[in-house]
């Protein structure tokens, strides 16, 4: 074969080469997928995804330095007889069911101010209390003197407690700056008129009686549902509910 014509030969072979190469491109470029309006990064796309967050609210229904009313001033109106029991210490996974058992039974509905540890080794009680339609307000997390705390011990046992819109200090210990500090976390505090001492065992009478002698309309009783065996607790209520309510009183739970 001569020079010229194997030049000819081989000049044929690569335009082949070439123009394979070239279709194949093409093919390829008219079967890939199209981009969607979500990858796209022209203006007026799909903005990205953004997780949300999970970190429940301080408190419920409301924000921290708001202030919050009183939490009976609602239920008075009117100059309603009624009368608001309120339990602390618990929840407790014996005596806080019981407590409910015989509110549900006499009609009756009250307030429970819970500690945070107490809450968090028993967290399926809060959502029974709350089913039964009773409210929950928050008795701090460890159940301290708050007037002989350091400011940063105080702070965290008022805002890191039970999610409420009511507090009540531990052993009704308060001063300006508790209350500053109740009102910096946008809870209300709540004390109370009643105190049949029953965390004292005093016997099921003597709590009873305490109770039927002292309150009068729109007092705020106090109770116990933990910290204790609370049998005389569950037995006075279950014998001053039906009494009070022969008076014409009613049971409401606070707004908390």
């Amino acid at each position: 074969m001569s020079r010229k014509l194997a030049a000819v030969f081989g000049t044929a072979a690569a335009a082949v080469l070439v123009l394979g190469g070239l279709f194949a491109v093409a093919l390829g470029h008219s079967a890939a997928p199209k981009p969607t309006a979500a990858s796209s990064s022209t203006t007026g796309s799909a903005p990205p995804l953004v997780t949300p967050t999970t970190t429940p609210p301080k408190t419920a229904d409301h924000t921290p330095g708001t202030p919050v009313a009183d939490p009976t001033a609602a239920l008075v109106a009117g100059n309603k007889k009624v009368l608001f029991f309120s339990f602390d210490d618990g929840p407790d996974p014996v005596w806080t069911p019981k407590v409910l058992q015989v509110l549900k039974k006499h009609g009756a509905h009250a307030t429970f101010f819970q500690l945070g540890g107490n809450q968090a080794e028993h967290p399926g009680l809060r959502a029974q209390i709350l089913a039964d339609g009773n409210t929950i307000g928050s008795h701090s997390i460890t159940h301290p003197q708050l007037t002989a705390l350091s400011a940063a011990k105080r702070h965290h046992e008022i805002f890191d407690g039970p999610r409420s819109k009511c507090f009540r200090p531990p052993y009704g210990a308060t001063n300006a700056k508790v209350r500053a500090e109740i009102k910096a976390a946008g809870m209300a505090q709540v004390l109370w008129d009643v105190d049949p001492r029953d965390w004292a065992k005093p016997g099921v009478n003597a709590i009873a009686n305490n109770i039927l002698t002292h309150a009068h309309r729109h007092n705020i009783v106090l109770l116990h549902d933990g910290g204790g065996d609370r049998a005389q607790t569950v037995a006075a209520l279950d014998k001053v509910l039906p009494l009070l309510k022969a008076q014409g009183y009613t049971f409401p739970a606070m707004d908390c």
